[in-house]
């Protein structure tokens, strides 16, 4: 992929990992005692609508890897984009339920509430929405995985040797904070999502606490 580096923005592309190259080994008891011990941060609701996305590990044949759709072209919000499994919290849900029953309608897996292990900061978006990232442990379950093309144009599974790579930042006339996007599946990927898969790399691959909340997003994101 070619790379260009614009005003305003860092260097990009660095992979950490050891000295040979090779990212931190994701594994589920790691990532779920750094989930426990994260002092989360969440946001006030005030006028935007609650949302939640899943932040899923799955396992294949490759190893543990964190599950990325592209959104169906034909969804009247953000069609096309790269997005987390997820969506608006109906009345009665928490965010746990709203993440497992979005990752049922997306991609047809049915997952019981024990494979939860926390929650990320929430995200607030210039859409109108508040987003909480919940974590889940899925395991071997990518076969399983049936997109509905109604909302799923494609799913993908990137591994630690996909997302452990540093973001880049741009500063843009319409906002003091810089925005953030990550390069990975071959593509450019933004916040909110982009913001999400950062601090999940940061805790699950680093354990640091990095925050994301003050990222911001492209504008032609903020419809």
């Amino acid at each position: 992929m070619t790379e260009r580096v614009e005003r305003g923005e860092s260097a990009v592309g660095r992979r950490s990992g050891d000295a040979s190259g090779r990212p931190p080994e994701l594994d589920r008891d790691t990532l779920a005692t750094r989930i426990m011990q994260f002092d989360r941060r969440s946001q006030d609701l005030g006028e935007r609508r609650a949302a939640a996305v899943a932040v899923v590990v799955v396992v294949d044949r490759e190893g543990p890897g964190i599950v990325v759709t592209r959104r169906a072209a034909k969804l009247r919000a953000h069609p096309g984009q790269w997005a987390l499994p997820g969506g608006r919290i109906d009345e009665g849900e928490d965010p746990e339920d709203a993440a497992r029953r979005e990752l049922h309608e997306e991609l047809g897996l049915s997952l019981d509430r024990e494979v939860v292990l926390g929650r990320l900061d929430d995200y607030s978006t210039r859409s109108g929405f508040r987003i909480t990232p919940v974590v889940m442990w899925a395991g071997a379950v990518a076969d399983a995985m049936t997109p509905n093309p109604d909302e799923v144009a494609s799913v993908h599974i990137a591994h630690a040797s996909d997302y452990d790579v540093d973001p880049m930042f741009a500063m843009i006339p319409e906002s003091p904070d810089p925005i953030i996007r990550v390069p990975m599946l071959g593509a450019w990927i933004h916040a909110p999502t982009a913001a999400v898969v950062y601090q999940f790399r940061e805790l699950a691959l680093h354990g640091r606490t990095t925050r994301v909340a003050h990222f911001e997003q492209p504008v032609f994101a903020w419809r």
